[in-house]
């Protein structure tokens, strides 16, 4: 028993007097490694200042640059620890890294299809021309502002101020509608008059009274005024006119303005918005059977 400790005592001492000497023969190389490594790290975060720089002068979005800085980052790190291995005379390690990174690879992709497909559709967001910040958008039955495009998902802000974030990939694949690739909105208003008004009358009144409280509506000629229909109980009408403004908030308020001023001026001019009756008529030598006189 305690010859078999004695020769693992001595074999351990063996293994430690190898690695000593192992170390110290390779000590110039290590410390060229570690050299190399530092350098290695400097020239990333340079590399990552100089990319800033050049990506500011561009009209990239702002996650699109990030990415890109990230990218050089790490790709310069991936060089250095090559090298840095390669110093150290290690190539079966690396050769056993670059494997097993393979390997990592190939399972974090498949375990991360959703979050990859997120990533790849945000680069290509941040390449889209038809989509930026500052734009009002509506996609996936969401419409408001964008305020952030990031490597995951497209924030927009709506117009009561909630802040819906939508995955990059269903923004990517379902329609997009930017009301802000045009300086102007068109606006529209539906109504309908008693058969008994007069339509060129109505008309007439209902252009006036758009182009005098809208700046950006010139004249009466401007104004689309469309008779649509013959309705259950009024003739229905449909009126549009363009503003200023590509924010569906602004397009809101000018249909509340063009409501109201609509409303005063035909009650003005009597002019009645009928609601939905049901008019009754009868012969005129019809009877009423009043049960009270039998």
């Amino acid at each position: 028993m305690d010859l078999k400790i004695d020769e693992a005592w001595a074999e351990m001492i063996n293994r430690l007097t190898s690695w000593v000497d192992s170390l110290i023969v390779n000590l110039p190389n290590i410390i060229l490694a570690l050299l190399v490594f530092t350098i290695v790290i400097l020239l990333s975060k340079y590399f990552t200042k100089l990319t800033w720089k050049l990506l500011a002068k561009s009209s990239l979005q702002k996650s699109m640059k990030n990415l890109i800085t990230k990218l050089i980052s790490v790709l310069v790190i991936l060089t250095g620890l090559f090298l840095v291995l390669g110093i150290l005379d290690l190539s079966k390690t690396l050769n056993t890294i670059l494997a097993g990174a393979g390997v990592a690879g190939l399972a974090v992709g498949l375990a991360l299809q959703g979050a990859l497909a997120n990533t790849y559709s945000g680069i290509v967001l941040s390449y889209i021309k038809h989509i930026k910040f500052g734009d009002w958008i509506e996609s996936n039955d969401y419409e408001g502002e964008v305020i952030d495009i990031d490597l995951r998902a497209v924030t927009i802000k709506q117009s009561d101020n909630n802040l819906v974030y939508i995955p990059n990939k269903l923004v990517l694949e379902n329609p997009i509608r930017n009301f802000s690739t045009t300086a102007q909105s068109r606006v529209i208003l539906k109504c309908g008059v008693a058969y008994s008004s007069n339509l060129e009358f109505v008309r007439d009144l209902v252009c006036k009274t758009i182009s005098s409280n809208f700046d950006n509506v010139e004249n009466a000629k401007e104004v689309i005024f469309l008779y649509t229909e013959f309705g259950d109980s009024s003739i229905n009408f449909e009126t549009r006119f363009w503003i200023k403004s590509t924010s569906s908030l602004e397009v809101l308020k000018a249909k509340t303005i063009a409501m109201i001023a609509i409303k005063k001026a035909f009650d003005d001019n009597s002019i009645n918005i009928p609601f939905p009756i049901r008019t009754l008529d009868f012969p005129e030598n019809f009877k009423f059977n009043n049960p009270t006189n039998n």
